[in-house]
């Protein structure tokens, strides 16, 4: 089943329990969809990576909003944007932990022939593209610079 067809029928059914936190994540999800679709060049249905990217950006999104709110002290504002939060990763593949994400790392690095922080473009190029959805950005530019900084 698409994933368009999961989120209509998730809205159907969050409308009908009235979870009005699942529902404002699942009609996220909806927008953003459309909106890639109706994007410049666009197919008319999205490929897997595509929305996984889509779903990858508002997840980000939702994290930044977070950590806004909980510094402001705005407690029912961050509420929100974690059952958004929650509803957005439910349809995310499961991330990489520091342990994956070191070993899927490592040999990148070996193939690339990276040695200092100085040549992490490199690593960052096509680890980014191998590991898209299962590890956030941020986490892997840290871990190959660390990794990079070690060496």
């Amino acid at each position: 089943m698409a994933l368009a067809d999961l989120i209509n029928a998730g809205i159907k059914e969050a409308m009908l329990a009235k979870q009005e936190g699942r529902l404002r994540g699942l009609r996220a999800i909806k927008s953003a969809i459309l909106l890639a679709q109706t994007e410049k060049g666009a197919a008319e249905s999205l490929t897997e990576e595509k929305e996984i990217q889509v779903l990858s950006k508002l997840a980000k999104q939702r994290k930044e909003s977070l950590e806004i709110f909980v510094k402001e002290n705005r407690e029912d504002l961050a509420q929100k944007e974690r059952e958004e939060l929650e509803v957005i990763e439910s349809f995310l593949p499961k991330q990489m932990s520091a342990d994956e994400l070191k070993a899927a790392l490592l040999p990148i690095i070996e193939q690339t022939g990276a040695k200092t922080p100085a040549e992490m473009g490199k690593v960052m190029g096509i680890a980014s593209k191998q590991l898209a959805g299962k590890a956030d950005g941020k986490a892997i530019s840290e871990m190959v610079k660390a990794l990079l900084a070690g060496a």
